[in-house]
């Protein structure tokens, strides 16, 4: 619904740096001009696009990864198994930082942090969910609440990060459970005391900072 390739261009600059890495960063359409799954079909498009014209952008076609923060999280996600069901690309990551991973707007943390912890509220939540899907159907589309796929089994390796004051918290949380539960490895992170967006918030926070580079580590050891 909102954001762009300047509003996370600080981000993709400090992940392309901090990997060492080519990063590709998606201007994928956004709600509600473009209401789903537009930009799941973009996000799509654009990683098929980049894993097979990898070598001639400079990259290895085989070390493909993807990030993604909030709304961006749940669109790597939902890429990630469909990358699975292609067979191609294989991702050797799926960093996911607050991620929405369902529609449905359940867990505790919806209820313990619905106001006053920052930009992102439950009512806010349910304005970006009326405006991104097209019908409250959509909410059961594991390609908008990827919680509701009928397996993760064998999606790419993830690293989860949550917010511990942020209405998206048990989202991630659960998600990567799940992940654990079929055998996908995750390494999941909860930074104390944070609230939602603080992923982007250098130099001022400490832990965006922290955060950012635990993201750079995995994605470090997932290439290597």
């Amino acid at each position: 619904m909102i954001g762009s390739l300047d509003t996370h261009d600080f981000v993709a600059r400090n992940l392309c740096s901090g990997v060492q890495a080519l990063v590709a960063s998606v201007d994928y359409r956004m709600g509600p001009e473009h209401k789903f799954p537009a930009a799941v079909d973009d996000s799509w498009t654009a990683l098929q696009w980049v894993g097979a014209n990898a070598e001639s952008l400079g990259a290895d076609p085989v070390r493909v990864g993807v990030h993604g923060d909030s709304a961006g999280a749940n669109l790597a996600a939902v890429v990630s198994l469909l990358a699975r069901d292609a067979g191609n690309p294989k991702l050797r990551l799926q960093s996911l930082v607050y991620p929405i991973t369902d529609y449905g707007l359940v867990g505790d943390s919806y209820e313990k942090y619905a106001t006053g912890y920052g930009i992102l509220t439950r009512p806010a939540m349910e304005w970006f969910r009326d405006h991104y899907l097209c019908d409250p159907e959509d909410v059961k589309d594991w390609r908008a609440s990827p919680m509701r796929a009928a397996s993760l089994a064998g999606a790419a390796p993830a690293i989860v990060i949550t917010a511990e004051c942020d209405v998206l918290h048990d989202d991630g949380e659960r998600y990567a459970t799940a992940l654990r539960r079929v055998g996908v490895p995750v390494e999941y992170k909860e930074y104390p005391g944070m609230i939602h967006a603080f992923f982007g918030m250098v130099p001022a926070v400490d832990d965006a900072m922290n955060a950012q580079h635990l993201v750079w580590a995995a994605f470090r050891r997932a290439f290597s």
